[in-house]
């Protein structure tokens, strides 16, 4: 395995390579293979952006004939066959099924670049500047998103630069099961001495990803949007790592039954591991004047394609969403009976999440990092996060096989019996 020129030319700033020490060569469906040949179950999925596996081959084939049909392949924001194909998906496989009216913002191709456009666009739209966030948030970090992100790894990469316009809450359970968080929400908000500027909108994930598979409870996530119309706050809901099916549910805000007013989406939005981002808006909000918000890379024609291909193939019905519920449900089993194992070896440990985004929080990021470490010997890619790096998280593909899925789950018992 020749890996001297990565390590050499490089930067340090590299994560997921000194983690999974292999090179890469191909992958199919939930499985990697390195150059030695050996085979990787992938329980990251490129951090969630392939929800319908590597080289998902519906999808394959429709990026091959439009490249074989010589098709626009970057076009600015150009009216092209490949964005209107796109938007006529969008709308008639998933808004219009929903009862959701929405404009469609294409800012740059990744989720931080969909975050910075929803909260200027929040402030151009109601000519306020605060932005509401929650502990454990992660947002994207460019210095906008950065701003509504928790983690401090990342906010003090800056360089000193500070971070402004956004004020944290404490999320859903931050206080323990008894609080109801959104209380002190609204006693900032009725308190014109609480020091809090009135929010022009607030963002959250309705699972937290990064910060740990936090699930946000489907009342706690009623009453913010109930919060939010009382006091003429617009709610962007962060859907680029929920959403696209993960918690079982195309956007994963619909398990509440709200109605955000914008949402981000990106990571596995064009459902072949192509940069692709959207912000959407309620029609009324879209104040932007032509050119305000732009980028060289806005609308990838091939991204378009692939995520046309993704909501025709997996979402003109609800076979995908009840099978991704089914497989959630087992995955939460076996996490479950992880977490009573450690528990009677005096070890904390606790089962979460929501669909097939789920976690097992060990209590400490050295635990959890010595389980994923054994898991890759065994032939599992799987991260960790949390504020500690404490929560065993599995991001696997939605369309991984029973039989990838329960391999998996055996390797991540075997790992946790090996190092406890």
């Amino acid at each position: 395995m020749q890996t001297q020129i990565l390590e050499r030319m490089e930067s340090d700033v590299r994560t997921y390579s000194r983690s999974f020490p292999v090179v890469f060569t191909k992958a199919q469906g939930a499985r990697l293979t390195a150059e030695d040949g050996k085979e990787y179950i992938d329980f990251l999925a490129g951090a969630g952006t392939l929800n319908y596996g590597h080289n998902n081959p519906k999808i394959k084939q429709a990026l091959l004939d439009y490249l074989a049909s010589d098709g626009i392949v970057h076009g600015l924001d150009m009216w092209t066959a490949a964005k209107r194909d796109y938007l006529e998906a969008l709308d008639e496989v998933i808004l219009k099924p929903r009862g959701l009216d929405y404009k469609v913002h294409l800012p740059g191709p990744t989720g931080t670049n969909a975050v910075e456009a929803a909260i200027r666009l929040a402030r151009v739209a109601t000519g306020r500047h605060n932005i509401i966030s929650f502990t454990n948030g992660f947002h994207g970090v460019t210095m906008g998103a950065l701003a509504t992100t928790g983690n401090r790894k990342f906010r003090e990469a800056t360089g000193g630069i500070p971070t402004q316009g956004a004020a944290f809450l404490p999320f859903d359970g931050y206080l323990g099961e008894a609080v109801d968080t959104l209380d002190y929400f609204e006693k900032l908000l009725g308190d014109n001495s609480s020091g809090l500027d009135l929010p022009a909108a607030v963002i959250v994930e309705t699972v937290q990803g990064e910060g740990g598979i936090n699930p946000a409870g489907l009342d706690w996530l009623k009453r913010l949007e109930q919060i939010c119309r009382d006091h003429q706050i617009l709610l962007i809901i962060d859907d680029i790592q929920a959403g696209c099916g993960r918690t079982g549910k195309f956007f994963s805000f619909e398990h509440a039954g709200i109605t955000p007013d914008i949402v981000t989406n990106s990571k596995s939005l064009s459902g072949y591991g192509l940069p692709f981002a959207h912000v959407l808006m309620r029609p009324e909000l879209d104040k932007w004047k032509p050119g305000q918000y732009n980028g060289t890379f806005r609308g990838f024609a091939l991204a378009m394609v692939t995520a046309a291909a993704a909501l025709r193939t997996y979402w003109s019905d609800d076979t995908l969403e009840r099978d991704v519920q089914r497989k959630g449900r087992i995955v939460a089993e076996r996490f479950q009976q992880l977490a009573d194992y450690l528990g009677e070896k005096g070890i904390p440990a606790s089962e979460r999440g929501r669909g097939l985004m789920r976690a097992l929080d060990v209590g400490t990021g050295e635990r959890a990092d010595k389980i994923t470490a054994e898991a890759f010997q065994r032939g599992l890619v799987i991260e960790t996060s949390g504020h500690d790096g404490q929560a065993v998280k599995c991001l696997c593909p939605l369309t991984i096989s029973d039989e990838d899925l329960l391999e998996a789950l055996d390797i991540i018992e075997a790992s946790v019996k090996a190092v406890f």
